[in-house]
């Protein structure tokens, strides 16, 4: 174990250890490490104190920031799989959390949760999630589960822009009804640069752009669903930026949107968010959380978020 670990899991158990707990130690030495240095800790926490540290912080610490703090212990694809079976697991579905976390992910990242899901659960995300949603949402889902997304290539092929673009203008706006099946196999198998272009040509052969015909089209959780592919094809980082914004403003503050987009794209993105923030509301997405939150929940958001933009 190098020296620099060894200190810190001093640090963290004389946290844990003190009376009242010091949770301030905890979130400055958590929040500021990656998550490969986060497991080094609990590692070395496990070979000295001879106990599980996910465990030892569970029963120090509770509420938000507790959740922030075992969340931050997690991978990426392992924190992803677990808010998925969270909003599927028990009574009614939470399909909001649903949407963002399928919705937003790339391929490799929906292949990495797909194995971790079967390793943690034992049970396939596919049925889990057939399982607990109907119609044509449940089959937009499952689309977006097979990972079968083009990756983006080197060739612009603007006849199969312009088929696309067609395709979705003759499935939808211009027709009675929505033949949502070829609206599904297209955004869920075409690459994101091609979308992009797709979107673009769109607007030579409908009246209203993609994000105005889906809201004319379809209703409920699919339509929630189709806007946020389009959002996220579009500028996901921008798209993660308003759902920040809208849950610390909503009332009764989204305290859960705000904490997994938090915890789930500190590794990945989180500083485009933060310039994308700061570009749509003329406001730092620090000075944002500091506004809308308290106390150590407060601490550790602002600590994952860094900078004050």
């Amino acid at each position: 174990l190098s020296l620099c670990m060894l200190t810190l899991f001093i640090l963290i158990e004389t946290a844990i250890k003190t009376k009242g707990v010091d949770e301030q130690t905890i979130i400055q030495i958590l929040t500021k490490r990656t998550y490969g240095q986060r497991r080094e800790i609990a590692f070395a926490y496990e070979r000295r104190a001879k106990k599980d540290m996910i465990s030892a912080l569970k029963g120090a610490l509770s509420g938000s920031l507790e959740t922030v703090i075992l969340g931050l212990m997690k991978s990426t694809a392992q924190y992803d799989a677990s808010e998925i079976k969270a909003s599927i697991k028990g009574l009614g579905t939470d399909e909001e959390s649903l949407i963002e976390i399928l919705c937003s992910r790339s391929n490799a990242e929906l292949l990495e949760i797909k194995q971790v899901y079967k390793e943690l659960f034992k049970k396939d995300l596919e049925k889990d999630v057939a399982g607990d949603t109907s119609g044509d949402f449940a089959k937009l889902l499952l689309a977006l589960v097979e990972a079968k997304r083009a990756e983006p290539s080197s060739v612009v092929d603007y006849e199969k822009i312009d088929e696309d673009a067609r395709a979705l203008y003759e499935a939808g706006v211009k027709r009675k009804g929505t033949d949502v099946k070829t609206w599904i196999a297209i955004m869920s198998e075409r690459s994101v640069p091609h979308l992009q272009k797709v979107f673009d040509r769109y607007k030579s052969y409908s009246p209203y752009d993609m994000q105005e015909s889906i809201r004319k089209e379809v209703k409920g959780d699919l339509e929630k669903s189709f806007l946020t592919l389009v959002q996220c094809f579009e500028n996901k980082q921008l798209y993660f930026a308003n759902r920040l914004n809208d849950a610390m403003k909503s009332k009764g503050a989204k305290e859960k949107v705000v904490t997994r987009i938090m915890v789930s794209r500190c590794e990945v993105d989180l500083k485009k968010i933060r310039s994308e923030f700061k570009a749509q509301y003329g406001k730092s997405l620090y000075q944002t959380i500091a506004e809308h939150t308290k106390g150590d929940y407060q601490t550790a958001l602002l600590s994952l978020c860094g900078g004050d933009d």
